[in-house]
């Protein structure tokens, strides 16, 4: 389904001259694609289409029956329109870039239309770079980001709490589990089959239920998790931050009086 419609776009664009090409991202890559998979495309235009969303969407509506379509700001890329279609139903993202764009990238796409072979040109001539995570960042934030949480569970304000858990597995735990599996960091992308037994068990056990014994196993869980994973993948060059001592005493302490 998802390569039918990749194949249709192909013609649509295929006689357009302000079109350099067409390429396949995401799942297509990894030849992970299955029915349950949406379609990442990249359009490589000759001038800069993602300024105006009026010629995005002009495009967009020209490769299939378009039922809604809106620009990726919320996940920081302004130049991707993220559509629905219909006949199939389908989710597709596509991402409008000009060759020059095209030379920083994540990684290297499925090239389906490049009509004078200028995305091979830069495709040969550059290299994708995957961002990683900072793991000084994470070293700076996490153990304020943990004290928040325990504030959240004291207040009784537990879906708040378990938001919170939500971002520490997408932004902490997801990436520097993939980093240690030998995996891309995308988030908790498919960690049910991409980290060993160990590691997702590890991981499982930062889920909680909306109540404060659940919460507060989930916590210390994630704090073992982040210990571990620190000292396995984190140089030496990494400074500690001296708030964990005071935040794991407020826990003790916390548990203490949240358990009466």
């Amino acid at each position: 389904m998802q390569k039918e419609f990749a194949k249709n776009v192909v013609e649509v664009l295929k006689d357009d001259q302000t079109i350099i090409g067409l390429a396949g991202a995401g799942s297509w890559l990894t030849n992970e694609m299955d029915k349950w998979s949406d379609l990442d495309l990249v359009v490589v235009t000759r001038d800069n289409l993602n300024a105006d969303k009026s010629k995005m969407l002009e495009y967009a509506s020209r490769f299939g029956k378009l039922l809604s379509a809106f620009t990726g700001e919320h996940v920081g890329e302004k130049r991707l329109l993220i559509c629905l279609y219909d006949d199939p139903l389908l989710h597709v993202d596509i991402k409008f870039v000009t060759l020059n764009e095209l030379r920083e990238r994540i990684e290297n796409p499925v090239v389906l239309l490049d009509r004078n072979n200028e995305i091979q040109t830069v495709i040969h001539m550059t290299q994708p770079e995957f961002p990683m995570p900072d793991f000084q960042w994470i070293e700076d934030r996490f153990w304020t980001w943990v004290h928040y949480g325990l504030l959240k569970i004291g207040r009784g304000e537990y879906f708040e709490a378990l938001d919170f858990m939500g971002y520490l597995r997408m932004v902490v735990f997801g990436p520097l589990l993939h980093i240690k599996n030998k995996n891309l960091p995308r988030g908790v992308r498919r960690v049910e089959t991409t980290l060993s037994i160990s590691d997702f068990e590890f991981l499982r056990g930062t889920l909680a239920q909306d109540n404060k014994e659940s919460l507060l196993i989930a916590v210390s869980n994630a704090v073992e998790l982040y210990r571990s994973l620190r000292a396995d993948l984190f140089k030496d060059s990494i400074s500690y931050n001296q708030a964990e001592n005071s935040v794991m005493e407020y826990f003790e302490d916390l548990k203490i009086v949240l358990r009466r």
